[in-house]
This record gives structure tokens, sequence and C-alpha cells, in this order.
């Protein structure tokens, strides 16, 4: 098999300040107080994806997911070890990333798309695809500014989801938006899947998990605890049952 993704003793180190201002940074100074510390949000990382495998990635909220994430898309880069990709990365790493408020959806479209590495002509060629699959009607020339968390997610996913890519990923993508979207989003990360691109998938949704993953990752305040079977990665994870039903009916399209 093709190796996708390589991740070799990865670190991504932040530096967290108590003070706002120079002046009560001084203050601090002057009476001997720290006036910054330093975190690894991601620490010592390494594992390897093969092409056509499709990741969860998982951990409770501060695990470092969305750093590890950033990382391999290209947007952050390590300050130890490296990250290696083979193709074509896309996908959705944050809700309206890219989005310039003051400009319609039409015109992030346009801008979103090329910051994704696709050509004017290509975008045009899928333009109608794009706006179909976002459903936004008569919004899509409204300013991007007025729209709803749940509007951008649609629009993002909509013009991720249809750049020719060996690499998806996505954050937390379903995250936002009405049951109905996110089972049109599911149903085509699936298409995804099935066509042989590499998907990287940040969900704290184990029945979505299990639709959509082959492998778990899971981590832990920065650190890789787990590599493995999708149910083994759960159950690591202590996810309750209740979450899984409420999924599971979300999955297969019945109203709670």
């Amino acid at each position: 098999m093709t190796t996708s993704i390589v991740l070799d003793d990865v670190t991504k180190t932040f530096k967290l300040r108590f003070h706002r201002t120079i002046k009560q940074m001084s203050v601090a100074k002057v009476r001997g107080q720290e006036t910054s510390t330093s975190f690894k949000a991601v620490d010592g990382v390494s594992f390897t994806v093969e092409q056509g495998e499709a990741i969860g990635l998982m951990g409770l909220n501060g695990s470092g997911k969305s750093t590890l994430l950033k990382m391999i898309s290209g947007v952050m880069k390590p300050d130890e070890g490296s990250v290696l990709t083979r193709g074509r990365i896309a996908g959705l790493i944050a809700t309206g990333a890219g989005f310039h408020p003051q400009l319609t959806g039409r015109e992030n479209l346009y801008l979103n798309a090329a910051i994704l590495g696709m050509s004017e002509r290509e975008t045009a060629r899928k333009f109608d695809d794009i706006v179909e699959f976002a459903e936004l009607g008569s919004r899509l020339d409204t300013q991007v500014g007025h729209y709803s968390s749940g509007q951008n997610a649609r629009l993002g996913f909509a013009i991720a989801i249809h750049v020719d890519s060996e690499i998806f990923l996505a954050d937390e993508a379903l995250a936002v938006g009405d049951k109905p979207f996110k089972r049109k989003c599911l149903a085509k990360m699936s298409e995804i899947r099935d066509s042989g691109r590499t998907i990287f998938y940040v969900s704290h949704a184990a029945g979505q998990v299990r639709k959509m993953c082959d492998r778990v990752v899971v981590l832990e305040n920065g650190r890789l605890a787990f590599d493995g079977g999708v149910e083994e990665g759960i159950r690591f994870l202590h996810y309750d049952g209740d979450d899984d039903e409420e999924l599971t009916d979300e999955e297969t399209g019945d109203d709670i």
C-alpha cells in the first residue's frame, strides 16, 4: 500500500501569558512572579497512515486534536519532529475558515476554493454543485458576516467536499447544522472514503466514528494514548451508550 501520512515524534509548543499589558508584565517581573508558561499541545506523536484509511481522531477537549490536524494540513508547522503527506489535502478544519465577513457567500466561495487549491476554471465548473449542496438559496449573495454558524458550516463543507484531493480532513465538520444536512455530509464523506481517499475525521460522536472510520487514534494531553480498532478506541474513551443511541437514530434518518 502507498503511505499517505507519516508523523515522526511531532511536538507543538505554545506559550501561555498570564498578563495582557506591558505594565502588568513589568509589575509581575518586579515582584518576581512568572509572566508566562509553555505547554505542549502535541507531545511526541508518531504514527503512519496508509492511502485509503479512514481515521477517527478522538480525545477530550484540549487533548490536541485540532492542533494535530492543522499540522497535517500544513496550516501549522511542528516545533519538533516531522509531518510528511502525499498528495493534495482538502477539508474543513474550522467552520468558516478563510471566509471574509464583508464578502458575499458567492465571493467567498471563489476565495475559499482558491485557498484550497482549486483553479478559477475548476471552481466555475463545480459552482452549481457546490451551491446546490450548501442549500443557501438567496443567502448566497448576502455577506458572510450575517451568516449563522450553521450557514458558515454549510458553505465551508460544500466547498471542501468538492475539492479533488488524496487526503480529506474534517474537524468536527458535522457538529453544527440540522440533522438532514448532517446526514447528507455523512453520505458524501462515505463516498469519499469508498473512492479510496484518506480521511482524517475529528469527532466526539462515537456513532459517527463507527459509521465512517476503520481505525481510531486517541490523544490525551497531547500524547498518543491509543491507536487501533474503532470499538477498542471507543471503549478506551469510556464514551456512554446514550450518545451512541442518539447518533444511530441520526444516521438511520429517524427523528428523535
